[in-house]
């Protein structure tokens, strides 16, 4: 089953802010129209990020999913295209087993740079990145003894 979740609302004292109301009021990524690829996640306060400037902004979501599925967390068109804001790492993805892990819950967030030579101006509610489902294929000669290793995260 693939599912958007928040994180919860103890996480989020933690991660974001103690606001029962504004832990309320956020939504879960979804589809804008019929044929998008990717689901929108959207911001849970306004920010603005300054030319050369680089945030971590929480998004308030864990996600459960298939256990060979991933979710890569991308930019939205617009704001590369448009304003030259990008994601630092690029691609994020989200593996199957990071969904309520021991240290964050599996709760995501995204680091973004500002190399724009203007003002990135992002308000509660707005679209900001997209996450995308992918099947992915293993080898077939793949050892099975996996070793239990702390989340990079």
């Amino acid at each position: 089953m693939r599912k958007f979740e928040k994180i919860s609302f103890e996480q989020f004292k933690k991660d974001v802010k103690d606001d029962k109301e504004l832990y309320e009021s956020y939504s879960l990524p979804k589809r804008e129209t019929k044929f998008a690829a990717g689901y929108d996640f959207y911001a849970l306060y306004d920010y603005t990020l300054k030319p050369g400037e680089i945030m971590k902004i929480p998004t308030g979501i864990k996600v459960t999913m298939e256990e060979d599925d991933v979710l890569l967390l991308l930019d939205r068109s617009s704001m590369g295209f448009k304003y030259n804001v990008r994601m630092c790492n690029q691609v994020g993805v989200i593996d199957a087993d990071y969904y309520n892990n021991n240290d964050n819950e599996g709760h995501m967030w995204i680091r973004i740079q500002n190399e724009g030579d203007k003002d990135y101006v992002v308000k509660k509610g707005d679209g900001m990145i997209q996450g995308m489902f992918i099947k992915y294929l293993k080898v077939d000669d793949e050892e099975k003894n996996f070793e239990t290793r702390e989340s990079d995260y």
